[in-house]
């Protein structure tokens, strides 16, 4: 092609390609915000519910409170929001992966 000339091709496919990016980050997106990854602390007391954008949509006590000293209860709760977090941002990131991997950059570090 000779220089200063507009590869017509080229802009298309490049129109066409950021089309699908914008579509698949809508998609994307909308999945985080569904998607929901169910957690529990270690000792089983407290099930978390959040979504893929690390929202909590629930929290569930699994088992009586009365007798339990409230440091435990309160630790119970810190070890299923920390899970939560990591299960979303895990969540997060295998719907990326999922998302955009036909969009993988060529040269990697």
């Amino acid at each position: 092609m000779p220089r200063g000339e507009i590869d017509e091709a080229w802009i298309e496919e490049a129109v066409r390609r950021y089309r699908r990016i914008e579509t698949l980050q809508a998609e994307f997106d909308q999945a985080v915000a569904t998607v929901e990854v169910t957690v529990r602390s270690p000792d089983g007391l407290v099930e978390v519910v959040v979504t893929a954008g690390g929202r909590i949509t629930d929290v569930r006590f699994l088992g009586p409170l009365h007798q339990r000293n409230p440091r435990d209860v309160a630790g119970s709760v810190q070890a299923a929001v920390t899970a939560a977090a990591d299960a979303a941002q895990w969540a997060r990131e295998k719907l990326h992966n999922e998302t955009f991997a036909a969009y993988r950059p060529l040269a990697g570090a």
